[in-house]
């Protein structure tokens, strides 16, 4: 009875100092409000040589930086108090234990349990306000550097990659799960040809260096390459679709999906037969692409295997076996007789084809999941994206440590980097594309809110920098592509 007596008296006590503080904190905030009024109002009053909208943008995000401290303040004291009032409720069961010391034995782990629960409560929710502030200011550089000029919509399921024509004239292609790839006006967004000749999901698509020829992997066991022949539309204004409010850049997960049942697929002219079909796999081709000079080609599969064949007889040339588990990708390197392979088991190999006589391999051990693509750029690097969120850099001259690694927050899908200024472009499971440079600097985030941007997961990015309308584009399980206009200049400036 003392002990309950004793307990009852301890929490009057520490609902009273609740209420009391509870209190204090309205008429804090209270006058913290009525001050930062009094001083924006002040800067407001003040003459100034920034524009008024500019201003007025500064003026919010400082409005907002406030807001989000004063809660981050709030939400501490509550948990301070969560805190005081579990080391009372322990107090008085450690009375009720005959005493017991609180420094031994289960009540001991109980404590330590309970305040390392509150603990990463308090980090998670500093951690997630300080983002949210800290992503207020990048909002406007992404806008300013990056901006939305095309959406290609016309496919009925996931589009899984994408990619740009080497020749003129320059489209578009991508590949999709609805069993077709298809090539667009980059300018007008118009679908320009639509290829049918797969039994399965189209899972990527390569052009042909010099030719006006395409590569596509398919669902189906096999690797089609089929001639192409477009003629591009007249060019039409393009709307300004980058201005938008900062309210608006926000994300909308459950906002409904890009509807591609309409009549744009349907008008495109149709190619039902391949020029050729590589068919050697006893499973899903993953990925194929064109050999420096384009007279070879390599596909990867779900079985396991990498095919290397020769165009012109269609004939298997050597069967690239040693990974443990499925293939995710496969790349070439642009002027050299290389081959890079990335596997579900977490590792990526390099296969050394510039002696006819004989060819090496080496294994790359770097990431700790599904290494998702591995791509070579101009120079001597090979960039490793991963399932473990994970992107690393790579000197072929030295293979051993990754030079460079850039950490994220989802997984990475299959990236590309740009070739004459060397920024990689990160597709993510979380809907976001951030661009990065080859040292792991941050550049941008592509803008996403309801107006623009994927609504689901992104599953592949391509440069184009020739091209003066776009010249980077991503595509998605939305259903579209998108093409974007990105400022480098800008973007290397404010690096």
């Amino acid at each position: 009875m003392p002990a309950e007596s004793g307990s009852s008296a301890a929490s009057r006590q520490a609902k009273q100092k609740r209420k009391s503080h509870s209190l204090s904190i309205r008429r804090t905030n209270s006058s913290e409000q009525e001050r930062s009024g009094m001083q924006r109002d002040m800067l407001e009053g003040q003459d100034s040589k920034l524009p008024p909208s500019v201003r007025q943008n500064l003026l919010e995000l400082f409005g907002q930086i406030e807001r989000e401290f004063e809660n981050l303040y709030i939400e501490n004291v509550d948990l301070r108090r969560e805190i005081d009032t579990l080391n009372e409720r322990l107090a008085a069961e450690g009375q009720t234990f005959d005493g017991a010391d609180l420094s031994k034995g289960p009540l001991k782990a109980k404590a330590s349990h309970s305040t390392s629960q509150l603990s990463q409560k308090l980090k998670t929710t500093y951690k997630a306000s300080t983002s949210k502030i800290v992503s207020s200011f990048k909002t406007t550089t992404s806008r300013a550097v990056c901006q939305l000029v095309k959406e290609y919509v016309g496919h009925r399921d996931g589009i899984w990659d994408v990619s740009v024509t080497k020749t003129q004239p320059v489209v578009l292609g991508t590949a999709s799960a609805d069993h077709t790839a298809m090539l667009w006006s980059i300018e007008t967004g118009k679908c320009l040809l639509k290829y049918v000749g797969h039994a399965g999901s189209v899972n990527s698509i390569k052009f042909h260096p010099t030719e006006q020829a395409a590569l596509t992997a398919s669902g189906d066991q096999t690797a089609h390459i089929w001639r192409f022949m477009v003629q591009l539309p007249a060019p039409q204004p393009t709307t300004d679709t980058s201005q938008v409010s900062a309210e608006d850049d926000v994300d909308f997960s459950d906002k409904d999906e890009v509807d591609g049942d309409g009549d744009v697929s349907s008008e495109c002219p149709m190619i039902r037969v391949p020029l050729t079909t590589l068919k050697s796999h006893q499973g899903v081709v993953i990925a194929a692409d064109w050999l420096v000079g384009g007279k070879q080609v390599v596909t990867a599969s779900w079985d396991r295997a990498a095919n290397l064949y020769d165009v012109e007889t269609s004939e298997l040339v050597h069967s690239l076996t040693g990974h443990d588990q499925e293939l995710t990708h496969c790349c070439t390197h642009p002027t050299q007789r290389l081959v890079v392979t990335s596997s579900r088991d977490t590792t990526f190999r390099l296969w050394d084809f510039r002696d006819p006589s004989i060819h090496s391999v080496n294994v790359f051990q770097g990431h700790t999941d599904t290494v998702t693509s591995a791509v070579f750029t101009v120079g001597d690097n090979v960039v490793s994206g991963s399932d473990d969120r994970t992107v690393k850099v790579w000197d072929l001259k030295n293979m051993r440590s990754p030079i460079a690694t850039i950490r994220t927050d989802s997984a990475v899908n299959r990236i590309s980097v740009s070739v004459s200024q060397k920024i990689i472009a990160l597709p993510h499971d979380n809907r976001q594309v951030r661009l990065f440079d080859m040292a792991g600097v941050r550049l941008a985030r592509l803008p996403r809110s309801n107006r623009q941007g994927h609504r689901r997961m992104v599953c592949c990015s391509a440069w184009s920098e020739d091209n003066p309308t776009c010249n980077l584009f991503t595509c998605g399980f939305d259903r579209q592509a998108i093409g974007w206009n990105i400022n480098i200049p800008a973007l290397l400036q404010e690096k």
